[in-house]
């Protein structure tokens, strides 16, 4: 009688062990079939972030901030063109008003008043912005001297509407 319980006791245990090992398993694969995946979602996510960073930096190359010889010549004139950047942005913005259309905008408004939205220095002396009348759209490029007393000029060059479809 001893015997067969401890026999018992034995199948018993190795059947225990058999199901603890395929349960365990098939939960490791399980576990690293997600880890796997979270892997290859990350290589994704790097690869896109490294394409997106070398597409932020071609789309930075016309900018004041990344151009040294434009940096050059407002250091030389003791200008510091981080904060020109703002200035400027801030001066053509302030041009927009309630009653009027923007001044440095060549277009009339048809229907509204022309505002300018979106600004972008690209160096020492051109800036490029983009400006609507909430219909119609378009971009104007703007030429600038700053003056001995910091003053800002700006001289509308040229500028285009996009037609409506």
């Amino acid at each position: 009688m001893r015997n067969k319980i401890l026999m018992y006791l034995f199948i018993f245990t190795l059947l225990f062990t058999i199901f603890i090992y395929v349960n365990d398993k098939r939960i490791l694969d399980s576990k690293q079939e997600r880890i796997d995946s979270l892997e290859n979602k990350l290589q994704e996510a790097e690869t896109e972030l490294n394409v997106s960073d070398e597409v932020a930096t071609a789309e930075d190359y016309f900018s004041l901030q990344n151009n040294e010889d434009a940096i050059s010549y407002f250091d030389k004139r003791n200008i510091d063109a981080t904060d020109l950047i703002l200035r400027i942005e801030d001066a053509i913005i302030s041009k927009n008003s309630s009653d009027s259309d923007n001044p440095l905008v060549p277009q009339a408004g048809m229907e509204g008043k022309m505002r300018i939205n979106k600004i972008k220095v690209l160096n020492h002396k051109w800036v490029i912005a983009d400006f609507t009348d909430g219909t119609y759209w378009g971009e104007v490029f703007l030429t600038y001297e700053v003056s001995e007393d910091d003053g800002i000029k700006f001289y509308p060059e040229k500028s285009f509407l996009y037609p409506l479809n």
